[in-house]
């Protein structure tokens, strides 16, 4: 397997594609997004969800995971891809980041009508009953946790980079012991 990835986990709206972008940017490393993954290999979710239903659209998301992770670099996951117990016991040999988001901001981050899960009912109740389902499992799988509600963007992701950074190890000495 290659170098630990940086995965970002959390729930809808929470900014993973966008703050993952900017952290594999800052720090020179390949970026993918699963679900663009699973979109590129297998067309749209919506209609994964609507012609072969969640059970089908979770299996390839998990295959979209293993390959995201293989490749290394930063990985934003989709928000439910961590209630696969296969892709958490993948996750423990990486670094998560859990990108969390306020109730009361998320409804402007949630527009467009390409998520399969928020349809038939208010967007945003529907949101809070998936966060609140969801949240011990990802507090359960990361190894950092911060909040994008409020500040600029460029904050959270200074933040992650100085934290993988700080845990990166220190470069071999080049002077030899005795």
């Amino acid at each position: 397997m290659s170098a630990r990835a940086i995965v970002l986990i959390g729930p809808m709206g929470a900014g993973k594609t966008s703050v993952g972008r900017r952290v594999a940017r800052a720090l020179e490393v390949p970026f993918a997004d699963t679900d663009k993954l699973v979109v590129r290999d297998h067309g749209p979710i919506p209609e994964l969800f609507a012609h072969h239903g969640e059970g089908y659209f979770r299996a390839l998301e998990r295959d979209a995971v293993a390959e995201a992770l293989e490749r290394g670099g930063v990985v934003a996951l989709g928000g439910g891809a961590v209630l696969d117990a296969g892709t958490r016991d993948r996750l423990r040999a990486h670094r998560v980041v859990l990108l969390t988001v306020a109730p009361h901001v998320v409804g402007s981050r949630l527009g467009g009508g390409d998520r399969p899960l928020l349809h038939g009912e208010d967007p945003v109740q529907r949101w809070n009953r998936i966060y609140d389902e969801r949240r011990p499992v990802y507090e359960e799988v990361a190894d950092l946790a911060l909040d994008t509600s409020t500040g600029p963007m460029a904050d959270v992701v200074d933040r992650i980079v100085a934290w993988v950074r700080a845990d990166e190890p220190a470069p071999a000495s080049m002077e030899e012991t005795s």
